[in-house]
């Protein structure tokens, strides 16, 4: 019975937890413009202005983008976990945290479970708009959930990655700026908006080798073929990975600093 309690209040206080960081999200405009108004933004201004030197117009160009769009916001929606965790951290709210009679772990764990309902709410509106453009997918509605079902899972590991730098790094401000240039890395040297092929060498490596080049190009085969294929299993396994090997070090460094 007392198991079942405890377990019961890291739910309930885990639960209360993430709906309060909801609500931060939808106070703060830097949060929201990350899961709302920039994909929407960059679906627009991508898409009209480079539509036609890239494809040949914007119709052709949406299979290619959308992708590219989706994970690019889901990047920057995980990057924002370890900003808010370090504000938290620097605010001394998580001492006042400790005075409270809730589980150790439920501002952690809070956060990263309000990092998936806003991955999920940042994929709906990128891919909303992408329709609203003209993007009509070939494949079944099931299809379109399994993208996403990835596409979010593969977020949602990242954003151990960002918690963690949170947690270990100095101020808000460095978070942000190193999170921000990290994403920018990734997505723009990838194939997110333009075919690998026109890259110099040099580029071509490392966007090859780039995680992020694997996430878009099994989303792109599904939603082309409507079948699970090698590069889905690829970046599934990957993901589990990255939850594997920071899960354990996101805590130990939260157990260090609280």
């Amino acid at each position: 019975m007392e198991i079942q309690t405890q377990h019961g209040n890291l739910i309930g206080n885990t639960l209360t937890m993430a709906y309060r960081n909801l609500l931060k999200t939808l106070h703060n405009p830097d949060r929201f413009m990350d899961v709302i108004i920039q994909p929407v933004m960059f679906m627009l201004l991508f898409g009209y202005l480079f539509g036609g030197a890239i494809a040949g117009g914007v119709q052709a160009y949406l299979p290619t983008i959308v992708p590219g769009i989706l994970i690019q916001t889901l990047l920057s929606a995980a990057s924002g976990s370890g900003a808010q965790i370090r504000e938290d951290l620097d605010s001394g709210v998580f001492d006042r945290f400790k005075s409270l009679p809730m589980a150790h772990i439920a501002p952690l764990a809070g956060q990263l479970f309000a990092d998936i309902l806003r991955l999920l709410v940042a994929t709906v509106v990128s891919l909303l708009t992408g329709y609203a453009m003209g993007w009509r997918p070939t494949v079944g509605f099931g299809w379109i959930i399994v993208i996403a079902a990835l596409a979010i899972f593969i977020g949602w590991a990242i954003s151990w990655v960002f918690a963690l730098f949170g947690l270990l790094a100095k101020s808000s401000s460095m978070v942000q700026s190193v999170s921000m240039m990290v994403m920018m890395l990734l997505s723009f040297l990838s194939n997110a908006f333009i075919p690998l092929k026109t890259l110099p060498h040099f580029m071509r490596v490392i966007a090859d080798a780039n995680p992020i080049t694997y996430v878009i190009t099994a989303i792109r085969q599904i939603l082309a073929q409507g079948a699970w294929n090698n590069n889905a299993w690829i970046v599934l396994i990957f993901g589990i990975g990255i939850v594997v090997l920071f899960a354990p070090l996101t805590v130990w460094a939260y157990n260090h600093n609280n």
